[in-house]
């Protein structure tokens, strides 16, 4: 599912009500689930999150700058942080499956409509930028509202993308941008030694030549006595927090030193952590609702809805080979909830070790099912282009067999690498249901069930591409591989759902 998260900020920290209409007025859009707000009275500014499907969430923030700027007057604004603009900046952060040029569209769409809709110029920054002197956000507000009233229609490298040479008399203008999402997160020392915690903080912030988008600074929390290493980590794809974490602790402990505790601030991504994850690192008050996704208003069952709407059309994809990933993914997910059911349980405390490590394959092979529905798609759109190769002479008819032989063996191969993964589902559901919460083994035996449907759906899948592979050898490869998996988890499932005992309803 495709989501965006906007942040928009608003020149406005002192009057409640204000921030109350234009919350409500982005509540008023259908699918946009209101994360949080924050004001600061000194700042004389608000921070307003929410989350939606692109076209909502769009919407959602022309209603809340349209607000915004009946309400706010920046010629009588007066507070520490710098502003330019009723609304001052609108970020769009990809959630879900959206990417950052969804982002960067959302960004394009927002200026352009608030500038023709509204009269307010707009400047499109960080992703979204179109010339590089506006991609960081001080360089676009530098000289703020006052500056800007001077300076646009004068000076043409102030010229706003969208909009009116003008700034607007009493809403200014705007940044609209697009960039990835930001966490904050901090690792407490059980130590007062502000110098280790500044030490540990300049070898991993990548500054100094640590890790990829980690910024890292080390300070002494008085309240409590010790010492934290506070850092953002700019892009958890390429620096989890679970990474950052073991970093943190490996070179505490070399110092004798314990870790007290983390603590992620704000809400964060549901791909950016995971059950092993909170174990491991004990995120101070964690609760699980600091998932951006669990705030959604969606309920989760509703989520499959639109690729069900689709699945059911008369499109070509996604078919058959999508819905046996599917039903992989999901059988992957159930292992990882009977897993989630019994460790940390003093009765399980046998299989607890064992299941930890089962959770962590179980969800690794979630996420390989999940990307498999839109791999397999992409493998039979493929194959569909290249029937579409011109053939008008020998040496199109030549090019167009080659280019049907290559896609033809992505195409077996697509669901072959499905039943490779089901099967490991198949593996693990076993596990679960002998040495996982008892009252949690009929999902095991589901999760059996479902890898073996994935199995059998992709073997067809498989067999159904190979009379179209034109080398006999790769073809006879293709099948052997299938047929031995195929023939595996058939004894694999029944010997998982057997050790229920309830294989007799």
């Amino acid at each position: 599912m495709k989501l965006l998260e906007c942040v928009p900020n608003f020149s406005e920290g002192r009057r409640p009500e204000v921030i109350d209409a234009i919350c409500a007025e982005i509540t008023s859009v259908p699918g946009i689930a209101l994360l949080g707000r924050e004001m600061d009275a000194s700042h004389n500014r608000a921070v307003v999150t929410f989350v939606g499907p692109p076209e909502a969430a769009q919407e959602a923030a022309i209603r809340a700058m349209r607000r915004a700027s009946q309400l706010i007057d920046l010629r009588e604004h007066k507070g520490e942080h710098p502003r330019m603009g009723a609304t001052d900046v609108v970020p769009f952060i990809p959630l879900g499956d959206a990417t950052m040029a969804d982002a960067v569209a959302a960004a394009n769409v927002v200026a352009a409509r608030a500038a023709a809709e509204l009269s307010i110029p707009t400047y499109l920054y960080a992703e979204a930028a179109r010339r590089p002197e506006r991609v960081k956000l001080a360089d676009v507000r530098k000289g703020e509202f006052e500056g800007l009233r001077a300076e646009v229609g004068v000076n043409p490298d102030r010229a706003p993308d969208f909009g009116p040479a003008a700034v607007h008399p009493s809403a200014g203008c705007t940044a609209v941008g697009a960039r990835f999402f930001l966490i904050a997160f901090n690792v407490n020392l059980a130590t007062d030694d502000v110098a280790l915690a500044k030490r540990i903080s300049k070898e991993i912030r990548e500054k100094d030549g640590g890790l990829p988008g980690v910024q890292a600074m080390g300070f002494h929390l008085g309240d409590r006595n010790i010492a934290q290493v506070s850092m953002n980590l700019l892009d958890y794809r390429k620096t989890s927090p679970g990474r950052v974490f073991e970093e943190v602790r490996a070179r505490a402990e070399a110092a004798g030193v314990k870790v007290l505790e983390s603590e992620m601030i704000g809400l964060v991504p549901q791909a950016a952590v995971n059950q092993a994850f909170v174990d491991m690192a004990k995120p101070r008050g964690w609760t699980g609702a600091e998932i951006i996704e669990s705030h959604l208003r969606t309920e989760p069952m509703d989520a499959c809805a639109p690729f069900l709407a689709v699945l059911a059309s008369d499109a070509p994809t996604p078919g058959g080979g999508s819905a046996a990933a599917l039903a992989g993914a999901a059988g992957a997910a159930l292992v990882t909830m009977v897993c989630n059911l019994t460790i940390g349980r003093e009765k399980y405390a046998a299989a607890d070790a064992e299941l930890r490590v089962v959770r962590e394959r179980a969800s690794r092979l979630q996420e390989k099912l999940h990307a498999m529905i839109r791999r397999d798609a992409a493998s039979y759109e493929s194959y569909m282009l290249a029937m579409k190769l011109p053939k008008a002479t020998p040496e199109e008819k030549a090019a167009r067999k080659e280019a049907m032989g290559r896609a033809a063996v992505i195409a077996a191969e697509t669901p072959l690498e499905t039943m490779s993964l089901a099967a490991e589902v198949i593996d693990l559901s076993a596990v679960v249901v002998r040495k996982g919460n008892p009252n949690a083994a009929s999902d095991g035996a589901v999760a059996a069930l479902l890898g073996r449907a994935a199995v059998r759906g992709a073997h067809m899948n498989v067999r159904i591409n190979l009379p179209t592979i034109q080398d006999e050898a790769v073809r006879a490869s293709l099948a052997s591989r299938a047929d031995v998996i195929a023939k595996r988890t058939e004894d694999a499932e029944r010997d998982a759902v057997g050790a229920t005992g309830l294989d007799n309803v």
